[in-house]
């Protein structure tokens, strides 16, 4: 298996991995922390989610990056420039300086391919495509677990392990709370 991390610019690949299995479906479709305004997550219902992703595929840069296996889109991570996501004004999780930093806060793994390492290829491709983006830094907000079993739907922020040996240090506590778990503030300078 020879896994090959690429943007997500082909809208239909990227539904292959997020999207629902019915279209008319309200599911997140990885735009709750990607857009800024919560006015507009709620007001996409049903296909106008599809929309609003196959918009963001044409853009640049692209709503985050993909795995795949061969020609078979087998993951999902999204990252973007932090200013552009409703991380720009979360309460929970802090900003530590003024750098324009970019995030990484989801993962999603097909499944038939979890447990070959997919998280990894994402998170390593993930910090390429934001440093060929010139960005300065890259942060995530992953689950301080401590080895504990991680609810599989809620296993999508990653956890520290996974960004520590991605590189990411710990810079910082948050108040935001997932499965039970504390989220910490990893980051990897890209400079």
């Amino acid at each position: 298996m020879a896994i090959e991390v690429r943007p997500a610019t082909v809208y239909d690949d990227v539904a292959a991995v997020i999207g629902p299995k019915k279209p008319t479906s309200n599911v997140c479709f990885c735009l709750s922390y990607r857009l800024r305004a919560s006015k507009e997550n709620l007001a996409l219902v049903g296909p106008a989610r599809g929309e609003r992703v196959r918009e963001l595929c044409a853009q640049t840069p692209p709503p985050g990056v993909l795995a795949y296996d061969g020609d078979e889109p087998v993951g999902w991570a999204a990252v973007h420039p932090r200013a552009d996501t409703a991380f720009a004004t979360n309460r929970k999780i802090p900003h530590v300086d003024e750098l324009d930093v970019w995030s990484v806060w989801c993962f999603r793994v097909r499944p038939g391919h979890r447990g070959e390492g997919i998280a990894h290829h994402l998170l390593a491709g993930a910090v390429e495509f934001a440093r060929a983006n010139g960005a300065p830094a890259i942060e995530g907000y992953p689950v301080d677990n401590r080895g504990a079993k991680v609810d599989l739907t809620m296993a999508y922020v990653g956890t520290r392990r996974l960004f520590e040996q991605g590189g990411f240090t710990k810079v910082a506590d948050t108040d935001s709370v997932l499965n039970r778990f504390p989220r910490v503030l990893m980051r990897l300078d890209l400079a």
